[in-house]
Parts: structure tokens; C-alpha cells; sequence
């Protein structure tokens, strides 16, 4: 299943243009302990934290409030056993998601695997992060990288993270949106579970009005199909850590290792415990 509901009339748009993101997001606090009651988006919630606010000006790029919310339903491969469960978690996307920059190597991926650890989950996690890549890339790859890593798992995982490479390429606002859908529609359909992280925000205003618009219309294609989607954007946009990690990074664009630590604590409070059914 495509998400063809706007945007696929050739017209190139503009990122940036569209609905006002949500304001409500999660808030840091000094607890390290992941919450296990994560939240999921409602199909009528344009974040996976509260309602979803449009401005009056601009059209919503990909959206349409009238369109059925599709239902999947999930092999049996999906199922969670009893016992001992032997899972296969795939991690793709680009360089946020290959930990680049990150002097200590482990990126957001690495410490969100280690608090993962679990008596009751036999995990087998991959890093397979590109850098540069964009979400088309995503597209031409992600079956053809996972599956292999999948062979003889029975569970698999599958968690994205991409687009800053759509804004960067240039790319519209509908081809992203609809590229993540094509991933997530047939990783779904294939009773594969999908996780996806959004957007971190840059140190450029200009470029963090496209992150924010790309992450709206990436929260409304997983609250759509009742996937997890975790917002980066607002709680780090206004974030002193954050930026300051940006600010002293060399290319000021990838954060280190306090950066990396704020998006998996975001990944480990907003749902990750409840995606993988943990107690």
C-alpha cells in the first residue's frame, strides 16, 4: 500500500510549508530508567504526544483528514512467544543512525541496544546506517540488507530513521513522505515490526523550519498506521545540551556523545519497551 493522498501531482513543493507541529513534547528529567507504558500515535494525532495542531496557512502535504485509517494485519512471524524470545532488530537510515561524529562509536543506536538487554529477549541487533544516505536510498536497500540479517530470527525488528538527506538533496516534501510509507507498508505487510525515530534539529533556522515540516508529515504517515513514531525535533530544537554538542562538533551538523545520548534517552521513553513488549 503507496500513501499517494497528496503531493503525487508532480508539483514540486517546498519544504517548510504546511501545518505547525505540535507543541506538546516530551520533557527531559534526570530519570534514566526507560518507561515501559510507551505511547503510540492515534491515527488522529500528528505526533505520538498529543493533538495535532494546523496553521491556517499553507496546504498539509501528504494528509487527508476524510482517508480511512488503513489496518494491518500482522503474520504470524509478528508474534510475540512466550519464553525466551529470539529477536532480529535491524537499524536503518544514515548517518545519525551509523553514529557518526560520535567519539565514543556507539551513536544513539549503540546505547539504546545496551539498555535493550533483557532475560527474557535472545537479541541480534544491526547498525545499518548510511551516511548520505536519503530516504529513496532507504527504499532501494533496506529489503535486500535486512532480510539476510533476518534468516532464521523469529522475530523480526525493524527501526527507521531518515530524511535530513531528503532536505539536504533537495528532494519534495511528497517523495519523502511517501518513500517511508512504501518502507513501512511493506515491512508491515511482511509481519515485520517498524519503529521510527524522527528528525533532530540543526543549528541553522532555516534548515530546522524544513526538519520541522518533514517531521509533521513523518509523524502523519506513522499515526496513520498506528506505528511508533518518536518526535527528536521539538524536544531537542530548544535544548541547551543539544545545541551546544552541535556547536562543538567539527562539521556542526552531527552531535558527540552527549547528543547521541539525548536522542536514546528520547528512543527509551517514547515507546520502545511497549513496541518490544517488555516488562
Amino acid at each position: 500500500m503507496s500513501d499517494t493522498r497528496a503531493g503525487d501531482d508532480g508539483v514540486t513543493h517546498e519544504f517548510g510549508v504546511g501545518p505547525a507541529y505540535p507543541t506538546a513534547h516530551t520533557q527531559f528529567t534526570n530519570d534514566t530508567t526507560p518507561v515501559t507504558g510507551g505511547r503510540r500515535p492515534h491515527p488522529d494525532a500528528g505526533s505520538p504526544t498529543g493533538a495535532h495542531a494546523t496553521s491556517p496557512a499553507g496546504p498539509t502535504f501528504g494528509s487527508d483528514a476524510t482517508a480511512p485509517v488503513p489496518t494491518f494485519a500482522p503474520s504470524p512471524e509478528s508474534l510475540v512467544t512466550e519464553g525466551v524470545r529470539d529477536v532480529g532488530m535491524a537499524f536503518v537510515g544514515a548517518s545519525l543512525v551509523a553514529g557518526y561524529g560520535d567519539p565514543k562509536g556507539l551513536g544513539w543506536v549503540g546505547r539504546v541496544v545496551a539498555r535493550t538487554q533483557h532475560p527474557d529477549l535472545d537479541l541480534t541487533a544491526y547498525n545499518l546506517g548510511v551516511r548520505g544516505d536519503t530516504s529513496g536510498d532507504v527504499v532501494a536497500r533496506w529489503g535486500a540488507e535486512c532480510h539476510p540479517r533476518w534468516k532464521g530470527r523469529a522475530e523480526r525488528r525493524l527501526v527507521l530513521s531518515v530524511g535530513a538527506g531528503d532536505i539536504t538533496s533537495g528532494m519534495t516534501m511528497a517523495r519523502s513522505r511517501l518513500n517511508l510509507a512504501n518502507v513501512v507498508d511493506e515491512a508491515t505487510n511482511a509481519g515485520i515490526g517498524v519503529f521510527v525515530v524522527g528528525l533532530a534539529p540543526t543549528l541553522d533556522p532555516e534548515q530546522n523550519r524544513r526538519v520541522e515540516a518533514l517531521a509533521e508529515a513523518q509523524a502523519d504517515v506513522c499515526a496513520r498506521r498506528g506505528v511508533t513514531y518518536v518526535d527528536c525535533y521539538r524536544p531537542l530544537v530548544g535544548h541547551d545540551q543539544w545545541m551546544a554538542d552541535l556547536a562543538a562538533s567539527p562539521d556542526r551538523v552531527h552531535p558527540g556523545q552527549a547528543g547521541y545520548g539525548l536522542i536514546a534517552w528520547l528512543v527509551l521513553h517514547n515507546g520502545w519497551n511497549d513496541w518490544l513488549q517488555l516488562g
